[in-house]
């Protein structure tokens, strides 16, 4: 069995009475394709945000690789890269330059960052593309670009927002796919938070539900398909029931 790494300890977020995560227990394996399933505004985004160091939890912790997220924020971003929704890139400048520029950030030499580049191009399917400008990207293409950019820190773990919505079926197909080729050859960590139920279930190995900022129900997906079960079935379960938390 693979160690921890990932592990939310009793992770709560309020804004004054509204709680937006509520007392969250969860651990993430290493090298664990792992999904976080719910509506828009269930809480999932905010799980993340704590997990990255960037919103100080009410109470409760995040650690990752070790590290306290709140109390060791710098430690965690060596270890994670973060794919938004809305993934933010220099829209008049090259595919190339804009990696080129987060390259110098990681203290990454210029020798160096134009192998990697060249490298994480054609493994993300952009070959041929890096000359162009990025605000004519698709969207698609953003989010390939966008995969490349946090690999190109060689991150233990990558967390994956929203990353596929937008996208035209035929694409998402690819993004899943190269999903599985990080895991599976690299050894990478992979946090798929969505709400498409179709997505994550071709995606991931294991999924959490979430509703209402609560964590519902924890399902091993090759589990489920032995018993026959579908995720659509116990996903419409949780949610035709108010989102009650699963005991």
């Amino acid at each position: 069995m693979s160690d921890p790494i990932i592990v939310l300890n009793d992770l709560t977020k309020k804004y004054g009475d509204y709680t937006a995560v509520d007392h969250v227990n969860l651990t993430i394996n290493q090298g664990d394709v792992f999904g976080m399933l719910g509506p828009n505004g269930a809480g999932k985004s905010t799980t993340i945000l704590m997990m990255l160091g960037l919103t100080e939890p009410t109470s409760g912790n995040v650690e990752i690789c070790g590290f306290n997220s709140t109390t060791h924020p710098i430690d965690v971003k060596r270890k994670v890269g973060y794919l938004p929704e809305d993934v933010g890139f220099y829209d008049n400048i090259t595919g190339i330059e804009n990696l080129r520029y987060t390259a110098q950030l990681n203290g990454i030499p210029t020798a160096k960052a134009n192998i990697k580049i060249e490298q994480l191009l054609k493994r993300v399917g952009l070959e041929g593309q890096g000359e162009k400008k990025a605000g004519k990207y698709s969207r698609g293409m953003r989010q390939r670009l966008g995969l490349a950019d946090v690999l190109i820190k060689d991150p233990q773990i990558i967390i994956l927002d929203e990353p596929t919505s937008g996208i035209d079926p035929a694409g998402v197909v690819e993004f899943i796919n190269l999903i599985h080729e990080l895991s599976e050859k690299d050894g990478l960590t992979i946090l798929f938070s969505s709400h498409i139920l179709d997505q994550v279930q071709k995606a991931c190995q294991r999924v959490v539900l979430f509703n209402k900022g609560q964590l519902l129900a924890e399902i091993d997906l090759a589990e489920m398909k032995e018993k026959g079960e579908d995720l659509s079935d116990i996903y419409s379960q949780y949610f035709e029931e108010g989102g009650k938390k699963h005991e």
